[in-house]
């Protein structure tokens, strides 16, 4: 069975991250992500009619749901497996993009808000992380792992994973996923059984 073809609205979200993801989000204006993602201006206000802020919180979303998916299909193997599978997303999307992209989620979290009040695309990144944290610490407790170290471990995996991939960025090279992948594994199988 074929897979259905995106929605108009679910283009604009993808291209949305893209961009986010390549140029962060105060870089990209709503108009050059309409355009990314070949829909017009008048579609993405019909879709998105709180604007640009609307548009990031979904696309940051979209990217937290893409990755949970994924993890949630490989951490039924464990936690290392887990790991090896947000590594490879990561690798993937920036030796893909020529080094030019990395994680939207991290892209809105480390930007400068337009006003004092916390805006939605943030707090949804926040809600990504705690996701993503959340399935890692789950599988981690699955293997054996304490509940504290569990949490704290699924920290750890998911900030040096987002600081590694604005690292392969900058050094062009997927050789800062390799150090991390491996000082990482060994981590996991240290806090579990599967070691």
């Amino acid at each position: 069975m074929s897979k259905p073809s995106p929605t108009a609205r679910e283009r604009i979200v993808a291209g949305a991250a893209d961009m986010i993801s390549r140029r962060g989000l105060n870089a990209t204006s709503i108009r050059e992500m309409a355009k990314h993602a070949g829909a017009p201006l008048g579609s993405t206000y019909h879709y998105f009619p709180d604007g640009k802020q609307q548009l990031a919180t979904e696309a940051v979303r979209h990217t937290g749901t893409w990755v949970a998916r994924s993890l949630r299909k490989e951490l039924d193997a464990g936690p290392v497996a887990g790991l090896r599978a947000f590594l490879g997303l990561w690798r993937k999307i920036v030796v893909d993009t020529d080094f030019r992209a990395g994680c939207p989620v991290l892209a809105v979290s480390i930007e400068e808000p337009p006003s004092d009040e916390t805006p939605a695309a943030l707090l949804a990144a926040a809600e990504v992380f705690d996701e993503w944290e959340g399935l890692l610490a789950g599988s981690l407790r699955e293997h054996g792992a304490e509940p504290e170290q569990a949490a704290q471990l699924a920290t750890l995996v998911v900030a040096a994973v987002e600081g590694t991939v604005a690292m392969c960025r900058a050094k062009r090279s997927t050789e800062p996923l390799d150090r991390t992948a491996a000082q990482l594994q060994a981590l996991i199988l240290a806090a579990t059984r599967d070691g």
